[in-house]
């Protein structure tokens, strides 16, 4: 029986973020993007979520490169994590390797880690795999579609996407090369369909210059910008007006800084001579001298913007009259965040422009006439959608049948399932690992449900610890109950539930001795049980009980 293409998403499907795809064939597997993603309101006290790299640790001496389609964190943010279980070469453009080396630093991986560059046009060979980098429109440079050839057929795996005619560096979308690949013929087209939701054409980045422009043009005021630190061309063109108007520039907030250095030192930015200053200066300058470049734009606690809008910034506070340009649109599921921060610095007298009332960002993905386009060109037999929840990938499939593409030959598949693939055939069969794996500090995968249940229910309803000491002759009680509790009631407004509760506890402690129950665990049960009846009939809460039994 022939040997079949094997294609596995083990992030990236009916979710926003954490994009990687697995390509194997034989013995050898090709990995595409490794990133992380977010966590939601119900993932308490997670910091990010990267894929499970179950199935490759398991398969890793098949593993023969990581590529990566360009540097934004939903494609490269948990590099450092697969690398401490896979030490596999990884393939990118010099700014997307730029950042992976800064990321990988700041993990002391650098020193292990294999990462060849390569601009778009070229192309390398692993294993059974021949990879070509083209050239495409996004909202960082050096992004790279993968046109791969496999013993099947060729696969173009687009990565973040838009075409943009009049991008700000780098040329527009290479649509000839996707043409020729197209008549050569495409197996298997693997599509962004982040913005499918959105009819037309995309916005080109120059559109949010044009407003940068008429948003400094008289400007008398300070004014402060903020975007995705990773979007670079947004960071240029503010740079640009900020030249232009005879302002100086100064950047505040560790991820911008470092991608502003990365891109300045590889020349993915040009920045004029004695445009950039340093946060400390912008004092000794007058207001209409001045832009404040800083993170934030999603609203998150401990970002510059969100410290300014607060009163909790070292150097940087918000006055009434300053100008905010909020050049980012919420991602799902920030919009409370950003809407805090938003309501806050009008509260202080700030003058807040943001996507709602003005073009001052635009996406990096492209709309329905776009992936179209990209449908048209390459002309695939078969048709996976990638990158998006389940009704972007739903609606990306529709779009690729109105193309002539037949529904047979189409997959909306999910993380971990595995799809099979011939140069005659396609289907799903079986899956593999996979899902979210929680970062919470320095710990990986540590914080499961039942913490994070349990990080809930102390959310919800408070904690209460009950501590007795009893006897180890008769189990009789010696000294407590001590009763604490955090987020529940305050004790001295509630003195007579905590002497009830106490006396529920040595009640339940008696009738156990009575009975003969030495069993610690089972003593704890009684208490628990007890006290949580009491408590839920006397307040209709259920705060998270934890008794403590010492035997003396």
């Amino acid at each position: 029986m022939a040997e079949k293409l094997k294609i596995i998403s083990l992030g990236g499907l009916n979710e926003i973020g954490k994009n990687m795809t697995v390509y194997e064939f034989g013995g050898d597997i090709l990995i595409v993007d490794s990133g992380l993603g977010f966590p939601d309101d119900e993932m308490y006290g997670v910091d990010i979520v990267i894929p499970d790299f179950t199935y490759l640790v398991k398969n890793k001496s098949k593993v023969r490169a990581l590529v990566l389609t360009h540097g934004h964190e939903d494609h490269i943010g948990s590099v450092p994590y697969l690398l401490r279980e896979v030490n596999v070469p990884i393939y990118a453009t010099p700014l997307t390797a730029g950042l992976v080396e800064l990321k990988l630093s700041e993990h002391g991986l650098k020193d292990t880690a294999s990462i060849t560059t390569l601009s778009a046009g070229e192309s390398f060979k692993v294993g059974c795999f021949k990879v070509e980098f083209v050239h495409i429109n996004h909202s960082i440079p050096g992004a790279v579609a993968l046109a791969i050839k496999t013993p099947v057929g060729m696969i173009i795996h687009t990565g973040d996407f838009k075409i943009d005619t009049t991008p700000i560096s780098g040329g527009m979308i290479n649509l000839a090369r996707f043409g020729e690949l197209g008549n050569k013929g495409v197996l298997a087209l693997l599509s962004d369909s982040t913005n499918v939701e959105k009819p037309g054409y995309s916005m080109s980045e120059h559109t949010v210059g044009e407003s940068f422009d008429e948003l400094f043009k008289g400007c008398m005021s300070r004014i402060l910008v903020t975007t995705f630190a990773s979007n670079v061309h947004r960071i240029q063109q503010v740079i640009n007006c900020a030249a232009k108007y005879g302002r100086r520039v100064a950047v505040t907030g560790r991820s911008m800084e470092n991608i502003l250095r990365v891109a300045t030192e590889l020349g993915c930015m040009d920045v004029p001579k004695g445009v950039l200053i340093e946060l400390n200066q912008v004092k000794n300058l007058p207001n209409d001298k001045v832009v404040i470049m800083t993170t934030g734009s999603q609203g998150e606690a401990m970002s510059a913007l969100y410290r300014m809008a607060f009163s909790d910034h070292r150097q940087v506070e918000i006055r009434p009259g300053d100008r905010v340009i909020i050049s980012a649109s919420a991602i799902p599921g920030n919009e409370k965040s950003v809407s805090r921060v938003i309501d806050e610095l009008f509260r202080r007298g700030a003058d807040v422009f943001y996507d709602k009332y003005s073009d001052i960002h635009v996406s990096g993905h492209a709309y329905q006439e776009e992936l179209k386009m990209m449908i048209a060109l390459t002309k695939p037999k078969f048709f996976i959608p990638l990158h998006g929840e389940y009704r972007m990938l739903y609606a990306h499939s529709k779009i690729a049948q109105q193309m002539g593409i037949e529904p047979k030959n189409i997959i909306v598949s999910d993380i971990g399932q595995v799809i099979e693939l011939t140069n005659r055939s396609i289907k799903k069969n079986g899956s593999v690992p996979a899902g979210k794996v929680f970062v919470d500090g320095t710990g990986v995968g540590d914080v499961g449900s039942v913490v994070l249940r349990d990080r809930k229910h102390l959310g919800q309803d408070g904690m209460l610890v009950v501590i007795v000491n009893i006897s180890s002759e008769d189990g009789s009680l010696i000294s407590g109950p001590d009763i604490i509790t955090r987020g529940f009631i305050y004790v001295k407004e509630s003195e007579e539930i905590m002497r009830d509760l106490k006396e529920v506890v040595i009640n339940a402690l008696n009738n156990s001795a009575d009975n003969k129950i030495t069993d610690f665990a089972t003593l704890k049960s009684i208490v628990k049980s007890d006290l949580s009846s009491y408590l839920y009939k006397k307040t209709k809460r259920n705060p998270m009980i934890l008794p403590v039994i010492i035997e003396i």
